[in-house]
């Protein structure tokens, strides 16, 4: 992986799976990345929100990113996320990580506080300054404002292995226009929230989606399909798997409990195990995901896919 490197299309953030006794299950773990693998997916993450990165102690976050690039073995790049609220500990924690052999480090915004935009300027600045490979930045703020186009092509410009942002919002279209207009294709922008926005945010310019993986194979196909311009083939198949996403994206920890309930089912997890606190799933809930569940698989095997 280097500067010139694109990516281009799903970038599964891998789900990280427990034992009953809440101890990180390694053998299922590189299950997971193989079959992350094996399908070409355009790069894989983590520990990030969706490997429940805030349950992690700082070891078990290096643990899990030395595994994921063991079994990788360099077949797609691996993107490590360096989460941390102090800017300082952040980039020790990318520093590691790219030593470890990660092929771009990433990081999400700390936004439990207010902060004006020099202070994240010089937040994002400090991490980016802390290694020589590609930086991606993901800005996770439900209901509050995230960075903008200048926002963006400020940062590139001070620091230019800055070249990726995930963005996760209602409403994307009109700021991937308007980064589109202000930082062209310097800066790819990849949309999160599931691939919730995928269909209106493709036209306009993203490089990719970071779902799961639970169904990252199908989201690959309508991903490519819309970009290939075959509108209708992407329309038809996004609207087969929007009842999942539309009542998994409900709640994040509700997210997580159906994501590992349908790696069970295609044979890749032993257990469908979070570490707590967690959720629990009301009976109707889980019978309801079951549902849903029975269905992806009906739709996996209509695509010819196999379950793993």
């Amino acid at each position: 992986m280097n500067h010139t490197t694109k990516i281009d299309g799903v970038v599964p953030v891998i789900p990280i799976p427990f034992t009953d006794d809440e101890s990180i299950d390694e053998a299922g773990l590189r299950r997971c990345v193989d079959f992350v693998a094996r399908r070409q997916m355009a790069a894989l993450c983590l520990p990030a929100y969706g490997s429940e990165f805030y349950k992690l102690s700082e070891a078990e976050r290096e643990q899990v990113i030395g595994v994921a690039i063991e079994a990788n073995q360099k077949r797609i790049p691996v993107i490590a996320q360096a989460n941390h609220g102090s800017c300082k500990i952040a980039a020790g924690l990318a520093r590691r990580y790219a030593a470890l052999g990660a092929d771009i480090i990433s990081f999400a915004i700390p936004r439990q506080f207010g902060t004006s935009d020099a202070d994240l300027l010089r937040y994002c600045g400090t991490i980016a300054d802390a290694v020589s490979i590609p930086v991606l930045i993901q800005d996770f703020a439900p209901g509050k404002a995230t960075i903008d186009a200048d926002f963006i092509d400020q940062l590139h410009k001070q620091h230019p292995n800055f070249l990726y942002a995930k963005l996760e919002e209602p409403l994307i279209i009109d700021k991937l226009v308007r980064i589109q207009d202000k930082v062209g294709g310097k800066v790819g922008i990849l949309e999160g929230w599931g691939g919730y926005y995928m269909l209106e945010a493709i036209p306009v310019g993203i490089v990719g989606i970071m779902p799961g993986v639970a169904y990252c194979d199908l989201l690959d196909r309508v991903y490519r399909a819309r970009k290939n311009g075959d509108d209708r083939r992407a329309y038809d198949l996004f609207a087969t798997l929007l009842p999942v996403m539309n009542f998994t994206l409900q709640d994040f920890e509700l997210f997580l409990q159906v994501e590992k309930r349908i790696l069970v089912r295609r044979g890749i997890f032993d257990a469908a195990n979070l570490r707590q606190l967690t959720m629990t799933p009301s009976v109707t809930a889980l019978k309801y995901s079951e549902f849903l569940i029975e269905h992806l698989v009906r739709i996996l095997a209509g695509e010819g896919i196999d379950l793993n």
